[in-house]
């Protein structure tokens, strides 16, 4: 599959939601629903990504995926689906579980399209859209409140890239050229594993190894 289909930069992405969705833990919404909103804004952004502006995915998913987040805290916390989508993703689920139970492995997001006939991006979207949601409804002495949530400002995204910078910093050349080519020149991870010496399931490995420090280091 072509690396620059959408349905393949968003699943080999979705590491930017889980970085992005960090950011917003403990400000009143799950992190389920802020992955949730963050996987809508990954999915908005492979569609209309256009690389011919000269400007790397990483770079232009990341505001959108934010903004989706953001969203969330604007609108009262919840992530707002139409109906058609909301019932493709209970489909999505159902296959997605019934290939869990024949295989015993997580579907890919081929799998699920093909099974319900769809594009790839669309399954990857129903899919975002099928994660659990909740209520920002809270019980205080005076009956039901709504959290009150801070939203972050504009400038948030220069001070999140700074940070991400500086943690860039602290890893090893090695893997800091893994990152470099996975989320800066959006190579696939057989690409990279290619220019790397590696094999693919080693880049897959240790990029979850890094993107959990990461992760760590920029929540400190």
């Amino acid at each position: 599959m072509a690396a620059n289909d959408p349905a393949v930069r968003a699943e080999e992405h979705l590491g930017l939601v889980h970085l992005c969705a960090n950011r917003f833990r403990s400000r009143g919404i799950e992190y389920e629903e802020l992955y949730s909103a963050g996987c809508l804004g990954l999915v908005k952004a492979t569609n209309a990504f256009d690389p011919a502006r000269g400007v790397c995915f990483s770079t232009y998913a990341v505001p959108v995926i934010l903004g989706e987040i953001r969203r969330l805290f604007r609108e009262g916390g919840s992530v707002h689906i139409g109906r058609r989508l909301q019932e493709t993703a209970v489909q999505a689920g159902r296959i997605a579980e019934k290939l869990r139970t024949e295989t015993g492995r997580e579907p890919t997001v081929r799998q699920i399209a093909e099974q319900l006939g769809i594009s790839e991006a669309d399954a990857a979207e129903a899919l975002c859209a099928a994660q659990p949601v909740m209520s920002l409804s809270v019980e205080n002495a005076d009956g039901a409140a709504t959290l009150d949530i801070p939203v972050p400002s504009p400038e948030n995204a220069l001070q999140e890239h700074l940070a991400l910078q500086q943690v860039l910093a602290l890893l090893a050349p090695r893997d800091r050229l893994l990152i470099e080519l996975r989320y800066m020149r959006n190579m696939t991870q057989s690409a990279a594993a290619e220019q790397l010496g590696m094999t693919q399931v080693q880049v897959s490995r240790r990029e979850k190894k890094i993107l959990l420090f990461l992760r760590t280091e920029l929540l400190r």
